[in-house]
This record gives structure tokens, sequence and C-alpha cells, in this order.
């Protein structure tokens, strides 16, 4: 059983580079390093059950130098599949990154900041 949850954590990490590649084609208009971000924070927002961990400083680093509008317009259902918006939105806000309530990132909105 443990081989196949290490290989289910080798697809899942797979999907996610290539999911994120996708949108990187996109994200060049955003200047955002995308290879920097995903080596930095990926371990932080994918998707699986795991538990919200706070992010590294290197992580926190990567996602202040991203254009947060124009990336979240680059989201789409695909992409929502692998990474977890929501601990996308815990990563932003324990790296003191602004981001209002009510704010669209892909289909995702934003909650009140509680």
């Amino acid at each position: 059983m443990a081989m196949a949850a290490k290989h289910l954590k080798l697809f899942s990490i797979l999907a996610f580079v290539v999911a994120i590649s996708i949108v990187g084609t996109q994200a060049k208009t955003c200047n955002t390093n995308l290879k920097d971000l995903v080596n930095e924070c990926k371990q932080y927002v994918m998707h699986p059950d795991n538990p919200k961990i706070p992010p590294s400083a290197s992580c926190c680093g990567e996602a202040q130098k991203v254009d947060i509008p124009c990336m979240c317009s680059k989201v789409t259902k695909e992409i929502e599949k692998l990474v977890s918006m929501e601990k996308v939105n815990y990563v932003l806000r324990k790296c003191d990154i602004p981001i209002k309530s009510g704010f669209q990132c892909g289909s995702y909105t934003v909650p009140p900041n509680i």
C-alpha cells in the first residue's frame, strides 16, 4: 500500500508541474518566474488531503514577486483540480501578501479574513 501512495504522490507532483507549465506559457506576460515559484511553493498548495502548513521563507519570497491578479486570470478548472486555491489563499496570507476578500482567482472567491 505504501508503494501505491508513493506513486500517487509522484503522479500528483508530475500533474501539477505539467499543469503549471501550461499556465507558465501564458504567465510569461505576468513577469513571473514560474519555475522558482513551483520549486519553492508546490508542497504548500498541492490539492491532496494534506493539512495546510505554513510556507517557508523562500516560498514567501517567490510568492511576493508574483503579479497576483495576472496569475489568477490564468487559473483554469484543470489547474484547480491540482492546486488547492484555499491553500493558495492561506499561503498568500501567511506571506503577508494582501488579497482582498471577494477577489476572484480562477473560480475561487477569496473569503473574508477571519
